[in-house]
């Protein structure tokens, strides 16, 4: 097969997985995107051996959105509204991407552990400066607060609207975890 036709078929298979995993979380059938995007099995493994692989395919476009994000928020003027605006596109995802909370807490260890540190690495410098501005306690990580988005995204998956209720949660956490000045 031509490299564009393998292109191509990645590009159509990721396309598909992510409508799929969107709609049916992590554990949408591998088949039934096979189906979808209009080739067999062996190609869709071909491409992505594992279930693995493929969720963090999927996953791994809109994290590397999110990393940019907090780096261009980074010199934000208030480092408390940069850490809280990066927190609810972290919330608004997480809550909207079926699977990518329970995919955090999974044992799909080398996903679960790109997505994090990625994310992780990308959120600290705004973290460290909602500390340095006095907006969060000098203890508080980047990890911790990706873990209570988590944690939110996880309680909220099944009410009627997740995103909504995700985001009214981080809300209340935040007024525990930074109250407003």
């Amino acid at each position: 097969m031509p490299r564009s036709d393998a292109r191509r078929n990645y590009a159509r298979i990721l396309a598909v997985a992510e409508e799929e995993v969107a709609a049916r979380g992590a554990d949408a059938s591998l088949e039934q995107i096979a189906r979808t995007a209009g080739v067999g099995s062996a190609t869709v493994r071909r491409h992505f051996p594992t279930r693995p692989a493929l969720l963090e395919a999927v996953f791994r476009r809109q994290v590397d959105a999110l990393a940019e994000r907090a780096r261009s928020l980074e010199e934000a003027a208030d480092a408390r509204e940069a850490l809280l605006e990066w927190l609810r596109a972290l919330t608004t995802y997480s809550a909207s991407a079926r699977g990518l909370a329970t995919a955090l807490v999974r044992d799909e260890e080398s996903m679960a552990h790109a997505c994090s540190a990625t994310m992780t690495e990308a959120a600290e410098p705004l973290v460290r400066r909602a500390a340095d501005a006095g907006a969060v306690g000098p203890d508080v990580t980047a990890a911790d607060l990706i873990a209570v988005v988590t944690g939110i995204v996880l309680a909220t998956e099944h009410h009627r609207d997740p995103a909504a209720e995700a985001q009214r949660l981080l809300e209340l956490a935040v007024r525990g975890i930074s109250p407003p000045r």
